[in-house]
This record gives structure tokens, sequence and C-alpha cells, in this order.
């Protein structure tokens, strides 16, 4: 099956950039999507890079879920369809930018923030971060615009700005030599008593313990202090797109086979892409929570374990022994995982956090320890060279890492299925841990940029039914 655009429309847009990380993207990002709605507009949101966190929180202010967007992993063809595909004609479409504006995977900037809105011919909104600068804030932009006059830059949004006589000063000086509005200012604020922060990013919403007045704090910031009616005229404003390619992602028919997915506040990132994939062949879809489960069920053909933050879950995912015992058995007994990142780190020995040691399922005979810094971060490139579960040898993977664990207490030798061109992988230039019928990897994969991922689950779980019917 070919799933396409079948008609196409002018799809409001804009993108929401900024001068680096931390700049304030999200919490613009989100003001603007609350206050949108309050005004009777409806919003979609997407995440451009691979990003799980920030993603959460779009879908949370937005009420949908937000799409990633990422030209590395997917490509600029499938990356524009993948949009059309989820965006509406009928709403405001939001596009948070990840990092600088024109930072990417190399100093071209190839798969920027800035790539990507000119993949769309989006406008871009300009997040500027104003703390102890005012005319130089104007020389930034003035940099933006001069290195690529190919990019629209429609506006700006100041923020951290230190009352109204620097907010005048900035606004002056970005407006006379830049030639773009600004659309609005936010005052000095601590970022993280609005949206806590940790190791990864963000806390989820989910971990929020005050969700809803962190809903009308955000409102409240945003509420006179930014052009809500110009920033949706500037996403109105656009061109039509043009047609764009449709994606082959022709799956086997998986009608009878169930497949679980361990989902909740421990282990939560996954792309909706990925588990569209799985029901798209007709297989059944089942959420299972590690925390409060008793067992697996009995008809699973197969297990999907993504990431997530097992290590602030230790106590509570290790206190549940007969969960992670049912879980080891029933990797033991042949049935297919593929676990990415938290995945692997439960299926692990023990996690190490903190001076604490918390038991796992003891499938895999290492521990991981979680440090105070990223053991791997950024863009993956694994090339499989041995025979798994899931994917042929000779086949190229691209996908991304973000983890502060890395494995520990390791024996001489671990079976992996690939090496790693580009990364850092479970360490020695490997990844793709493998045992019996179970792929335990930190290299996360979108189903968009990776069609074999959901083929070989899919072929993996059909085998596994097959001999479970037989014997």
């Amino acid at each position: 099956m070919k799933v396409g655009v079948k008609s196409l429309d002018r799809f409001p847009r804009l993108v929401i950039a900024g001068m680096s990380g931390d700049s304030g993207k999200t919490l613009v990002s989100l003001g603007i999507i609350l206050k949108v709605q309050e005004c009777g507009l409806a919003v979609r949101a997407f995440k451009k890079g691979p990003d799980y966190v920030d993603a959460a929180w779009l879908s949370w202010a937005s009420g949908h879920p937000a799409r990633n967007l990422d030209t590395f992993l997917m490509g600029f063809p499938v990356c524009a369809t993948s949009f059309l595909r989820s965006a509406s004609a009928s709403a405001l479409n939001l596009i948070e930018g990840n990092r600088g504006l024109f930072d990417g995977s190399d100093a071209e900037g190839t798969h920027s923030t800035a790539a990507l809105a000119k993949l769309l011919d989006a406008p871009v909104i300009l997040v500027l971060n104003a703390t102890k600068a005012s005319r130089t804030v104007a020389a930034c932009v003035l940099g933006c615009q001069k290195l690529d006059p190919r990019l629209w830059i429609a506006g700006a949004i100041l923020n951290q700005v230190n009352g109204n006589r620097h907010e005048q000063i900035v606004r002056t000086a970005v407006e006379k030599e830049c030639r773009i509005p600004i659309l609005g200012a936010l005052p000095r604020v601590s970022g993280s008593g609005l949206l806590p922060a940790r190791h990864l990013g963000l806390v989820m919403p989910e971990e929020h313990s005050r969700i809803d007045e962190l809903k009308n704090n955000v409102k409240e910031l945003v509420a006179s202090r930014l052009d809500i009616d110009q920033i949706v005229s500037i996403g109105q404003n656009v061109a039509f797109l043009p047609k764009p390619i449709e994606i082959d992602d022709e799956l086997a028919d998986a009608h009878g086979l169930c497949i679980g997915f361990l989902s909740d506040s421990a282990l939560s990132f996954y792309y909706p892409e990925n588990l569209e994939a799985l029901q798209r062949s007709g297989a059944t879809l089942l959420p299972i929570s590690p925390l409060t489960a008793a067992d697996l069920p009995q008809n699973l053909d197969a297990l999907y374990i993504g990431g997530g933050f097992p290590e602030t879950h230790g106590a509570a995912l290790s206190s549940n022994r007969r969960f992670l015992t049912a879980l080891k058995t029933a990797a033991q007994a042949g049935l297919p995982m593929y676990a990415e990142c938290g995945g692997l780190m439960l299926l692990s020995e023990a996690i190490r956090w903190k001076a604490q040691h918390y038991p796992m399922a003891g499938f895999f005979p290492f521990e991981v320890e979680v440090f105070s810094s990223p053991q791997g971060h950024g863009y993956v490139e694994l090339l499989v060279d041995r025979a798994n579960p899931f994917f042929p040898p000779g086949t190229s993977l691209r996908g991304h890492e973000f983890h502060y664990s890395g494995i520990v207490s390791r024996p001489s030798s671990i079976d992996t299925a690939c090496s790693v061109l580009r990364g850092t992988g479970c360490g020695d230039g490997r990844d793709g841990v493998i045992r019996e019928s179970v792929w335990a990897s930190y290299t996360h994969l979108h189903a968009l940029g990776t069609p074999e991922w959901a083929r070989g689950l899919l072929q993996a779980a059909r085998k596994y039914a097959t001999r479970r019917v037989s014997s």
C-alpha cells in the first residue's frame, strides 16, 4: 500500500526557531499553541529533529500527537510528505526547531531547522534571548539574514528582556536594522520554574505534578505579551506546497498478530509513526505498563520496548519482580523483543544511578550505569554485519542516540549485530546487542526513515506465532 497526499492545500504553517539551544523555543511554542487554541483556532504541532521530550510537550499543548520532522532520519522528500500527512488545512501547523537556526549535521548546516523551513516554504519566527545584550541582538538577526537570503525570516520574539527600557532598545534596533516585526517580548523568568528540566531535557508532561497550574502560568506569561493575531497571520499567508512524493510503506499482512509495547511514565519514547506502521499492517497493539503489570499477556507474538527514564523509576521497576521475571522468562523462551535505550537498560542485570543499585530483568549479562554527562548524543549510522532476528546483514540504519547510561561490568564479549559508522552505540564501535530473539541497542529508529524496522519486527512476530501455534 502506497500512502501519500491525495490533495493539496495551503496548510498554514510557521517555524519557531532560535539562535541556539535553550533560547526559549519550547516555552514560546507552547504559549502560542495554548493562546491560539483559546482564540478558537486548532493547532497541529511538529518537532524538528528526533527529540521525544519536546514532542511530548507539544502533544500535550495541542491535544494531538506531535510529529517529528527529521531530514537526516527520513530524507527530504519523505520528511515533506510526513508533514503533509499530519498537517491540517484548517489549523495552524507549528513546527518547533531545534538547536540554533542553522545548526545541522555539518558546517554547511545540512539537516538544520533552516533547511527544514526552506523545504516546507515556511516562515520563520526567531526567538531571541536578549540576556545582557541590546543592539547586538539585531546584529545576530542580520547575520542570519545575510547567511541565507533565501530563508524567510518573518519576525522575532524577544525573550528574557530586563524591563521596558531594555525591550524598547532591542525592539527598535531589530525592527530598524533588520526590517522584521517584533511580535512580542517575554520578561526575564526562570524557564526551569515553568518547565522543570533534568538530564535528557524537560520533565515529561505526565510527570509534572501541577500540570493545570503550568498551563495557566504559560498562558498568563504570553497573554498580553505576544501578538497572536499577527503570528497567526504570518502562518496563514503562505504558498501552496508542491506535490509530495508517495511513501512506499508496503507491509506484510499481520492480521492475527499481537504485539505488545511497554508504555508508562518509565518508558514512553515512541514515535507515533512506529506504532502506526505496526497497526497499519493489521497487527493488534497492546500497551503494557512495566510499573504495574504483574505479567506479560500470553498471546504476545512480539514485544517492543522503547526508551524513557527507567533510572528515575528504578526503585518502582525493580520492586515489580514478578513482571521482570516474566519478561526474562519470555525472552529466554524466544519471544521476539526489540528494545531501544531504556529497553536495553530494563533487560540488563541492574541500573546504577546516584549511588543506587536497581536490579532489573537480568536477561543480558551486564549492568548499566547512568553518568552525569551524555555517553552518546547525536545521529547514528549503523551497518548490520551479523545475523540477527530483525535485519538482514548488509542493511544500513540511520537513527539517533541520547543516553547518559553505558554498559558496565560486561563479560569479555557480548554478541552484537552492527558496526557503528557514526555515533557511539553500546561501545567499542558496536551496537545492537543480540541474544536469542532479542535486539537491544542505544540507537532509536524512525519507521518512515527505516521501513525495514517494521518489516523485520512483523516478520519475527509471524515466525514466532507460527512456532507457537504448531507447538
